[in-house]
């Protein structure tokens, strides 16, 4: 009797555990981009499924050079952001402002959004300048080869360009509209900062498998080539799981390169230290840990 009494026991158990573990909803991302940041919807997944993240995508859209309000502004036939937004079919929204700001369509996706899913996060991604140019949206005769002059005082002056432009204009949108939804429902990913980190590494001569500032970079426009990819890529896992990427297998693009796994795991940790300590990304600091 007691024999049976704990077979069934177990049973229930074992149907238990399995029931929670099958429910555990995915965390549904849309990816609503320009052409620094669109790669994401592609890598996220691989990302995702190795750190055994429950990950589905909600969608992309895709506009290039475009600012957050063009986006907004796609007539609902070819807006499939606005669509998803409306049948509460996303947990998290990326966007990528590109130049002008404030950008108003920050704010009216994320009022969308909250409209059919009150847990909804958005997260805004703070893109690298596309030319080595002290005005930001300037350079427009700027040529790739030309990031392969920058020195440590320039990479340090244009960074600190950039963020009295435009990070701080940005900044204090996102602080604005989290104050008139009555709390933390926007966050920033510093991709920008990141980029800087890795360039000045690679001037220091200390990232594997990358000697000039043009193998982050495939064209005058500043487009990333995979090391820059998989570096946006992690950030945004970083952001949107709120977990270090750092031990994640080798994306297939960098696998091919030269010290393809050391380079990955530099990428790795240059995300998560540059989320996870900056203070507008949702991600609160923590000691670093193995992707399970």
């Amino acid at each position: 009797m007691c024999r049976l009494i704990l077979t069934l026991f177990l049973v229930c158990l074992f149907r238990l555990s399995s029931f929670s573990a099958e429910f555990i909803p995915p965390t549904r991302v849309f990816v609503c981009a320009h052409s620094f940041m669109i790669f994401t919807a592609k890598l996220l997944p691989f990302m995702a499924s190795s750190a055994q993240f429950p990950f589905e995508s909600a969608g992309e859209q895709m506009l290039g050079g475009s600012r957050v309000m063009q986006h907004w502004q796609l007539p609902d036939t070819k807006n499939p952001a606005k669509a998803a937004l409306r049948e509460g079919r996303v947990d998290v929204l990326t966007l990528s402002p590109h130049i002008q700001l404030p950008d108003e369509g920050i704010d009216l996706f994320t009022k969308l959004g909250l409209e059919k899913n009150p847990n909804l996060r958005v997260l805004v991604q703070a893109s690298w300048p596309w030319a080595d140019s002290m005005e930001i949206g300037g350079g427009g005769n700027f040529k790739n080869e030309q990031r392969n002059a920058a020195t440590k005082e320039s990479l340090w002056q244009l960074q600190t360009t950039q963020h009295t432009q435009w990070l701080s204009a940005l900044e204090i949108q996102v602080a604005a509209l989290n104050q008139a939804v009555g709390r933390e429902v926007v966050h920033i990913i510093p991709v920008c900062d990141a980029v800087f980190t890795l360039r000045h590494l690679i001037l220091e001569g200390k990232a594997p498998g990358l000697s000039l500032q043009t193998d982050l970079f495939r064209d005058d426009g500043g487009h990333a080539l995979a090391p820059l990819s998989a570096l946006v890529t992690y950030c945004h896992f970083a952001a949107i799981t709120r977990r270090s990427p750092v031990g994640l297998p080798v994306p297939e693009a960098l696998r091919p390169m030269a010290q393809g796994e050391a380079m990955n795991r530099l990428l790795q940790e240059i995300a998560w230290d540059t989320v996870s300590q900056y203070p507008r990304s949702g991600v609160s600091p923590a000691p670093k840990n193995i992707a399970p």
